[in-house]
């Protein structure tokens, strides 16, 4: 969809709330909205090969690998509110390493959709899995959610946390407690 069709639709949506969309503050709103729009679900438009773009890496290396609070943002499906906070990956490689950044954009990727927590952990942790053929991947997720903040509940201090364990870090308790304890 274009940029130029959501504007229209966003002025819609303000239109609903009885506000004058001729009122100067809101005269660019609905554009401004639409292109913010565009980006926030920009992850439907990157294919996983763009993202990784061959930075595959041959590598001895069989030492776990981590990579830490890595913001994120994405916007709940239920409600198309955000949520943000941070994630933390880690694989243990078998041959070959992925480019550092490469892990964050696979984050982006996933988050710039409309989402849930669960099902983001899970394709992080997954793709991870594929891209390098790891022996284990291990994501972490904790994130605030505005949807439970601003509407429902309203509870401003509650954190959700999910994780999705694979290889050996599933099947290896003191694998998965070495990727726990190295995040405190």
């Amino acid at each position: 969809m274009s940029a130029e069709n959501t504007k229209v639709l966003f002025e819609k949506i303000i239109d609903s709330t009885g506000e004058d969309l001729q009122r100067p503050g809101l005269l660019d709103t609905p554009m401004r909205a639409a292109k913010a729009f565009e980006f926030l679900t920009s992850g439907y438009t990157q294919t996983l090969e763009e993202v990784v773009n061959d930075a595959l890496f041959p590598s001895d290396s069989n030492d776990m690998i981590i990579v830490k609070d890595i913001e994120l943002f994405s916007m709940c499906e239920h409600h198309m509110l955000p949520f943000i906070g941070k994630a933390h990956v880690a694989y243990i490689p078998q041959g070959k390493v992925l480019g550092l950044s490469k892990v964050a954009r696979i984050i982006d990727m996933f988050a710039r959709r409309l989402q849930i927590q669960e099902q983001l952990t899970t394709q992080i942790a997954t793709t991870i899995q594929e891209v390098t053929n790891a022996s284990g991947v291990g994501v972490i997720i904790e994130a605030k959610h505005l949807c439970m903040m601003m509407r429902g509940v309203e509870k401003q201090n509650s954190t959700m946390k999910t994780s999705s364990m694979l290889g050996s870090f599933r099947a290896n308790p003191s694998t998965r407690s070495e990727f726990l304890s190295l995040l405190k």
